[in-house]
Formats: structure tokens, sequence, C-alpha cells
């Protein structure tokens, strides 16, 4: 993980002072990196039987669609309000500094589907946990939560720890 690692910029004072950002351009700049990142997202999930990969805006799509085509799967793309032209299904949730909310078409996924969450970074957890919500307030079934970055200060997996969480690269 090295490589990947190297890959990862920290932005100081961004987006506002104290705040050390993890930046994946240089990742996703280089497709080898890209490729590893992506190999190393879906590998723990192989053979599992995941039918549907979801991914939050906007850099959860970066990873979230190119893990769905590798494992062959549709991509379930979830939107900031007023952003999908169809029927939505919307869950808010609270951020350090406000609120905040994702919507995902009506029939994105059904009853029978097992779901792959993945994002680029795990903070608090307020995104990945809605997240899981409005797949489950689908009928869907969450298998795991895929992220290439966490941030262990902030202790977000604890809001997953229903959930299986597979993480690429620890701060």
């Amino acid at each position: 993980m090295e490589r990947l690692h190297s890959k990862i910029r920290d932005i100081p004072d961004f987006p506002k002072p104290g705040i050390i950002f993890k930046d994946i351009t240089p990742l996703v700049k280089d497709p080898a990196s890209l490729r590893l990142a992506v190999h190393q997202l879906l590998h723990p999930f192989l053979g599992r039987d995941i039918t549907a990969v979801a991914g939050m805006e906007a850099r959860g799509f970066i990873f979230g669609s190119l893990v769905a085509w590798e494992l062959g799967v549709p991509f379930i793309p979830l939107r900031k309000p007023g952003k999908l032209p169809y029927d939505v299904q919307s869950v808010s949730y609270d951020l350090e500094y406000g609120s905040a909310a994702l919507e995902v078409h009506i029939d994105a996924v059904d009853k029978n589907d097992k779901v792959l969450l993945i994002d680029d970074l795990l903070a608090t957890g307020g995104t990945a946990k809605a997240s899981c919500e409005l797949i489950e307030k689908l009928g869907a079934q969450v298998v795991a939560c895929a992220f290439v970055v966490e941030l262990d200060f902030l202790a977000g997996r604890e809001l997953l720890k229903d959930y299986e969480v597979h993480t690429l690269l620890h701060y």
C-alpha cells in the first residue's frame, strides 16, 4: 500500500484552517495506481454475490463506477438533491457543520440486490451511514462499505458498526 500512500497529497488548511485535506488527485492521475486502488477495493468482495455498487457524489463516482465495471454489475449514483431527473428516495443527515441530503432513483435497486458501497474517504461516517440507510430504504441489502482512505482519528467506523468496512489507507 506504500505505492498508494505516496499518491495521497496533504493540503493544509483546506477547506478551512486546521484541516489537512487528503487529496486523491495524484492517485487518479496515475493509471497504474488507480488500477491498483480499484483492485484492492474490490478484492475482498470477489465471489460475494454483489449485484450492484453504489457511490456517493462526487469522488465515490470515480471509484464506485470502476469497481462496478470490474465486477460486471450496475453502478448506482447517490446524488445531491435536485440532480436526478426521475422519482427519488432521499435521506437527510447531519454534518459537523450543518446538514446534507442524498438522493437515489426509486428504481435503482430492489429487495434482491446486494450492494457494495464505495467512497474515497471515511471521515466522521455520516455520509456513509446515510448512504447505507438510503439503499436500505429501497429494500436492498448493504453487503459492505469500502473506502480508499480512512481518517481513523474521526472514528467514522463507529457509525458503520453494523456493516463490514474495508479501507485501503489509514491516517
